[in-house]
């Protein structure tokens, strides 16, 4: 059981208001114009939501991961590019609170808790599933390093203030060679390209990102060779963010497939009246309730300062195929009309059929909790 104290139930309806009075009606227009999601950054520092899971002590508001899930699904259902523009960020931020020192997160968080985005550059052109074949390197220059390699699929890049870079500064160690660092795309050696033209989630701009650059020792995210240890607590926190995103987008589906059940007619009858129908509406309901309850178990895990890997892939990985199938029913429910990008359904669906993919696909959760068995 998750109780929210009355601050908590405060904040959470002033998000659901602002997701539903600003982000909403605007996130038509981003996906078909492929705006980016950043022309809410003003609004969001504004209400202090960039910096949710930032600690108080330095700038955020410090939520407590139950109720930061309940935020994310609240900004997902209303727009999935921000999203996702969002919880990208933090895994930026999640880097430097974990694996920087104090100075480090007095530098980098208060920013970061207004308008400083961020952007978490882990994946490669030919390391994603596996993050230990990575090919960029930092190499000892004088006080610093230089960082040489090629990121993909690296969300905020090209809009970013700073980027988390992790980069192997000794190759022959695998992931225990990979260290982090903070580098200021704005000091040169940062080549962005253009926004990939994606299926889904339009307005959360993804890069590459082709990197030469300095950056000096203090930008080093802890000692040589923890990088991997803190990229994977970083993620264990995104894919219980990714999990919300799909209860979000889940629960909109969900909402938008009932209400037109309850006004669309057949035969002079309404198609709620139809057993057959209610039915789905009945599966996807339960589908919606069992992932809240599975990515809750995870945050409250998280919470307690366990570790929770295990929680968190199951929460990733049942929240994130739930969607697909929810969102499926729902432009059923809707038939000709789901097809059309008149409604929002379409746009539920294609959103949220990256959640099987990025931070670890729905086969890398699989591998996470079969060893978790086998053990």
């Amino acid at each position: 059981m998750v109780t929210h104290s009355d601050d908590d139930i405060a904040l959470l309806d002033a998000i659901r208001r602002y997701a539903a009075e600003v982000l909403a009606p605007s996130a038509a227009e981003i996906d078909e114009t492929g705006r980016s999601a950043t022309i809410h950054l003003d609004s969001l520092a504004e209400m202090g939501l960039m910096g949710l899971p930032i600690p108080e002590a330095h700038g955020g508001l410090g939520l407590r991961p139950t109720v930061l899930f309940d935020a994310v699904a609240a900004i997902a259902g209303a727009c999935g590019s921000t999203a996702s523009m969002i919880t990208a960020h933090w895994l930026a931020t999640d880097s430097i609170l974990y694996g920087g020192d104090e100075a480090q997160r007095t530098r980098y968080l208060p920013p970061a808790a207004g308008k400083s985005l961020g952007a978490f550059a882990l994946t490669e052109p030919g390391a994603g599933s596996n993050p230990a074949d990575m090919s960029t390197r930092a190499t000892r220059e004088g006080s610093g390093y230089r960082i040489t390699g090629t990121k993909h699929f690296i969300s905020n890049a090209g809009e970013a203030d700073f980027i988390v870079v992790y980069a192997k500064t000794d190759p022959a160690a695998g992931a225990r060679g990979i260290s982090a660092f903070v580098v200021d795309p704005k000091a040169g050696g940062v080549r962005t390209s253009s926004p990939e033209r994606t299926m889904g989630l339009k307005g959360g701009h993804v890069f590459e990102v082709a990197l030469d650059c300095y950056v000096p020792e203090e930008n080093r995210l802890g000692a040589e060779g923890s990088g991997f240890r803190t990229a994977m607590k970083v993620l264990d926190g995104g894919r219980v963010e990714i999990a919300a995103c799909s209860v979000g987008i889940a629960e909109a589906a969900l909402t938008a497939a009932t209400e037109w059940a309850k006004q669309r007619k057949v035969g002079g009858a309404l198609i709620a009246e139809f057993q057959g129908l209610q039915w789905m509406l009945a599966d996807m309901a339960t589908d919606i309730e069992a992932a809240r309850l599975l990515s809750l178990a995870a945050a409250r895990k998280r919470e307690s300062g366990e570790r929770y890997s295990r929680e968190s892939a199951m929460a990733k990985l049942y929240a994130s195929e739930m969607v697909g199938r929810v969102t499926d029913k729902a432009i059923q429910i809707h038939g000709g009309y789901g097809y059309t990008r008149d409604l929002p359904i379409e746009r539920y669906a294609r959103d949220a059929r990256i959640f099987r993919i990025y931070e670890g696909s729905s086969e890398i959760q699989r591998n996470i909790i079969a060893r978790t068995v086998l053990a």
